[in-house]
């Protein structure tokens, strides 16, 4: 009770936060399972599910024309994955425990560790199906060539940024608001579904439609992801520098609003709301 407390020197206090993330970061990856190989598959086939409806829809449309020239299930791919990765950060963010959680009465434990850990848990299953699947498509239907790999990964990780930034805005209304923010929450995923872009080419779009998902982040990164997947593709109308500067101002924003949000957090807030 009484003995001298060892001093903690600065890295050795960052070295402690950054193993307090890995440990809840692969709680957070054991919680939406119990057995991560069944929550990586159930991932892997809502990608699969997603990739198939697209590809027939195409078909029947017979819309595989207006795709860049290249491998057609890479294109798709291309923007499924991006799609996918963004969605779901943004969920993992929206849900990571709040400063009213049980969780916060652990020592060492705050609210940056859980989003943190939410987020990185997110991104580790994303990266693990995109990978496993990109192999088995080499592997067992026909070889493909990525022009830029990485990239064409930066990409995927600059879409997983951008999800973080929105979810954190989200979160931090979500203490006052949180009928509010369920719903908005899941406008948003859903309307990323038309607005994200990801079976269009930007250089195809017309100035008003282009207007139209020329706000979205998302929609930069596909399409500049493309540029770097196919080397007979060259984005002119999207930009590489907006979702950078778009995830930042909304990181800022989500941190400020998560801070207010926590030196005003209650335990009755559940019960009041």
């Amino acid at each position: 009770m009484f003995a001298p407390q060892p001093k903690v020197t600065g890295a050795g206090s960052a070295l402690s936060l950054l193993e307090l993330i890995f440990h809840s970061t692969v709680r957070a990856v054991r919680k939406s399972h119990r057995n991560p190989i069944i929550g990586l598959l159930i991932n892997m086939l809502q990608a699969i599910l997603f990739v198939s409806v697209f590809f027939v829809m195409f078909a029947v449309l017979n819309l595989r024309s207006s795709a860049v020239r290249g491998d057609f299930l890479l294109y798709m791919i291309s923007g499924i994955f991006l799609f996918m990765t963004h969605t779901k950060a943004l969920g993992a963010v929206v849900g990571a425990e709040g400063p009213a959680s049980p969780m916060m009465l652990h020592a060492r434990m705050n609210t940056i560790v859980s989003i943190a850990s939410a987020a990185l848990s997110s991104l580790y299953i994303q990266v693990l199906s995109v990978i496993v699947i990109l192999t088995l498509y080499y592997t067992m239907w026909q070889p493909f060539v990525i022009e830029r790999p990485v990239a064409a990964f930066s990409m995927l990780l600059l879409s997983w940024f951008s999800g973080v930034a929105v979810g954190l805005v989200f979160l931090a209304i979500k203490p006052w608001f949180p009928g509010f923010v369920g719903i908005a929450a899941t406008v948003y995923a859903r309307a990323n579904m038309i607005a994200s872009g990801k079976m269009v080419l930007a250089n195809t779009l017309p100035p008003k439609m282009l207007a139209m998902f020329w706000w979205n982040p998302l929609f930069h990164t596909i399409d500049q992801s493309r540029g770097f997947v196919f080397i007979n593709y060259n984005p002119h109308n999207s930009s590489l520098m907006y979702p950078i500067y778009f995830s930042l101002a909304f990181i800022m924003i989500g941190l400020m609003g998560e801070f207010y949000s926590r030196s005003h957090a209650s335990a009755s807030w559940g019960a009041a709301r």
